[in-house]
């Protein structure tokens, strides 16, 4: 998993087609912008919840006439975890999928298609003769316990890509038990290894202590913040049955490969409480390997050492810094308010909220700060500074960096958003709110807020954006039943979309599961409930009126188990049109909309095509024949999707739609006139005669890419960029039966150069810099123009 950048979500690992042509395996793998994966809580290290990827859903389609719910994903038990999204992975024996990754209270993991809920499988943690743990006698999660913190991915972990859960059972004899499991991501399949009992001791006097050591009893304590991946170390934090004792406060962490336990610290070793359990957030961690975390309600001595920490080293209610520095756990600093013990004996403690890492900001003085910021049940807002995190005043805070008191009306159960220099919370039994940041200090008043007024817990939100453009807000709400909303980021005053909008309860998708955290990632919104997984995204026939009347639609088919299969939506009867709407036929998609040969409006375009014969599409948008300059998506399974940005010039625009017939490629192209934004309107040209669909690809009159003596100039994708150890990369060219030679060394490619390995692509592997260089040849015409790609391997 990458880590040096917190602030995007985490790109997905090329993954190629196998023998399934040329086409076939370029498309499976779209450039890195658009092949996005949500691997770990909030999207990434800094827990920001930004998806900057995301191209599909905007402002102006997040609407209930064109947006909602598609389909809900079944589970055995309540939901939890957040669910994760890794994008095109491929599944030996069964293609090329994206996969939703889901974890219940009943122990059980599912790896469902995320674009039509089929399960893929799923398997239960539960060992012979157990079953996932009752409630402890505590109401917070009931009637049972078993995956409740976020899992983990790396796409690059064993032969296929591991997730790691942490799951919670007992046994016939009233035996608790906590494990770790390593399962790999295409079957679910237990890694070798795995899976490993978490089991702890630590020097000190503390709860639950004997011989000079306090030990960790797996029936105390349930994991709820979300697992941490970072420098091959898998961090678990430990939370309490409500404030039963005897606790103290754990972060136990194990080698990612062999499960092996290599890291043991305890917050409270001599005292009790300040458990780590962050309403499901996983604790933070900057690019020096630092873990930030929020203590709950326990121990905190107020006479210091001569470094300015407790002197029995116990950090109750407490921001802390832990070093990961020499293969070990430390305290390396920490804040907390002067009122601190006050605040624990009153249970208005941090423990209920979740770290956030802010990018560096520069102060009035010019001086770059490193901020973190959370909230807990006090109702303040507290920004430290994490190079000097303040420690303990007894008088007062003016140690900290920046203290923002009644910010929420009731206090934070839950883990703020950041982006674009806007810090959205929303606290419990208060509304969604906005606040800006300015040189490095945040607003005191908010700059939005959203008519909406969130119960307990409040919510957390999550970003989607297309980078600092098309922002959107999602929060979860929990009410009679789960809503999802969705708000402008921009102004949270402007609610675009909310799930009882529609009519005959189209989108309703459940009953809400408090500190659910929404995942958006590649045009869709996935949204835990207590008996599922909820599916939004743009509804493939969207209606113009206000009022849609629902028709059914078939069910996804699932896999043939006994699993649940995916509940379907109805989708509203689409208005006629004055065109005629061509009735799909065997063969490759045809566009619909807008009329081939027709004059754009904007620089905002949405298409449409009908389903033909194909399983998926991709579409390019282009300023020459058969180019995507302007736009290239990635391999969808919708047949709609909104193209931002492109030129109001006037000019000509190439588009290129090509389904995946069976096992191959086919392509149809159209031409537009771009929108002229400084001519006066004229009349829309005649449109030109849609191209007849065939099942061949050399059936469909295409312009030719390049003047008819020359091969089309090749593509390679992804197109360059800095990749994580390794990058599977494609290349393909449009005039059909050409050869492609390549070269990874930067020198000019011939016909003595390697042959592309049609279907499997070149693995890059290995430190450096590597620049991939191909040509097209095909007898009878020119050589191609040299297609060029630098990749740089970390």
């Amino acid at each position: 998993m990458r880590s040096a950048n917190f602030f995007s979500v985490l790109p997905a690992r090329m993954i190629s087609f196998r023998k399934l042509g040329l086409f076939s395996a370029v498309l499976a793998a779209a450039p890195a912008v658009f092949a996005v994966d949500v691997l770990t809580w909030h999207n990434d290290l800094a827990r920001t919840g930004q998806n900057l990827n995301e191209t599909i859903l905007t402002p102006a389609n997040v609407n209930f006439n064109q947006f909602g719910k598609l389909f809900v994903i079944p589970t055995d038990g309540q939901v939890y975890a957040q669910p994760l999204y890794v994008s095109n992975l491929a599944i030996p024996g069964n293609g090329i999928h994206n996969v939703v990754y889901i974890a219940s209270e009943h122990d059980t993991v599912y790896g469902c298609d995320a674009d039509n809920g089929a399960v893929l499988w799923q398997i239960s943690l539960l060992k012979a003769g157990e079953t996932p743990s009752d409630s402890r006698g505590c109401s917070q999660i009931t009637p049972e316990i078993g995956i409740t913190a976020t899992p983990v991915i790396d796409r690059s972990a064993g032969l296929n890509g591991t997730i790691y859960v942490a799951a919670m059972s007992k046994d016939g004899s009233g035996n608790y038990f906590q494990r770790l499991h390593a399962l790999d991501l295409t079957t679910g399949a237990e890694q070798s290894g795995s899976p490993v009992n978490v089991a702890a001791s630590y020097p000190g006097s503390g709860d639950n202590s004997s011989g000079g050591n306090v030990y960790f009893d797996p029936a105390q304590y349930k994991e709820r913040a979300g697992l941490v991946l970072n420098s091959g170390i898998i961090y678990t934090t430990w939370a309490s049955h409500c404030d039963f004792r005897p606790y103290t406060s754990w972060v136990i962490a194990y080698d990612q490969t062999s499960l092996a336990r290599v890291r043991v610290f305890n917050l409270t070793p001599n005292g009790s409480e300040a458990a780590i359990w962050a309403s499901g957030a996983a604790p933070a961690v900057d690019a020096s390997g630092n873990i930030f975390a929020l203590t709950g309600n326990g121990t905190f001595e107020t006479s210091l050492d001569a470094n300015g920490f407790p002197n029995r080293g116990d950090f109750g209610n407490c921001f802390v810094k832990l070093s990961t520095a020499n293969n070990s756990l430390q305290v390396a600093d920490y804040w907390t308010m002067y009122n601190t013990v006050a605040e624990s004996n009153a249970d208005t403690d941090l423990g209920s909220g979740g770290a956030v890492l802010l990018p560096d900001m520069t102060d009035v003085n010019g001086v770059t700060r490193h901020l973190v910021v959370g909230a807990g049940k006090d109702g303040h807002i507290y920004i430290v500074d994490r190079d000097n995190m303040g420690k303990f005043n007894s008088v007062s805070n003016a140690n900290i960096y920046q203290d923002v008191p009644g910010a929420t009306a009731s206090g934070e159960w839950g883990t703020p958003a950041y982006f674009k220099n806007t810090l959205y919370i929303g606290g419990r039994g208060d509304n969604l709110k906005a606040f800006k940041f300015s040189s490095a200090k945040l607003a005191t008043t908010p700059a939005s807020i959203s008519s909406v007024t969130f119960s307990y817990p409040g919510t957390t939100p999550s970003i989607s954006a297309n980078g600092t453009s098309n922002g959107i807000v999602w929060v979860e709400q929990i009410a009679s039943g789960a809503v999802l909303r969705a708000y402008d980021a921009a102004d949270l005053t402007t609610e675009l979309f909310n799930s009882t909008q529609a009519a005959n309860n189209r989108d309703q998708f459940g009953t809400g599961n408090k500190f659910a955290v929404p995942t958006i990632a590649n045009g869709k919104v996935y949204v835990g409930t207590t008996s599922g997984v909820g599916v939004f995204g743009l509804l493939n026939s969207p209606t113009p009126t206000p009022t849609p009347t629902p028709t059914a639609t078939p069910t996804p088919t699932a896999t043939p188990t006994a699993t649940p299969t995916a509940t379907p939506t109805p989708t509203p009867t689409p208005t006629p049109t004055p065109t005629p709407t061509p009735t799909p036929t065997p063969g490759p998609a045809v566009m619909l909309s807008p009329t081939p040969g027709s004059t754009f409006t904007s620089s905002s375009v949405t298409f449409q095509w009908s389903a033909g014969s194909a399983n998926a599409y991709v579409l390019f948008v282009g300023s020459s024949p058969g180019s995507g300059n302007i736009y290239t998506s990635s391999v969808l399974s919708v047949r709609s999707i909104t193209v931002n940005n492109i030129p109001t010039d006037g000019r000509t625009i190439y588009v290129r739609l090509y389904s995946r017939v069976n096992t191959s490629w086919v392509f149809n192209s159209y031409t537009y006139q771009a929108f002229n934004s400084s001519a006066t309107p004229t009349p829309t040209p005649t449109p030109t005669p849609t191209p007849t669909p065939t099942p061949t690809p050399t059936a469909t009159p295409t312009p030719t890419p390049t003047p008819a003596s020359a091969v089309a100039k090749p593509f390679i994708f992804p197109n360059g960029g800095t990749f994580s150890q390794k990058v599977t990369v494609h290349i393909f060219c449009s005039t059909s039966g050409a050869t492609i030679y390549y070269t990874l060394d930067g020198s000019t490619p011939t016909t003595s150069s390697s042959v592309y390995p049609t279907g499997d692509g070149i693995l890059l592997s290995g430190a450096g810099t590597k620049t991939v260089k191909a040509i097209g040849v095909k007898t009878g015409l020119s050589n191609s123009a040299i297609a060029t790609a630098t990749f740089q391997i970390q």
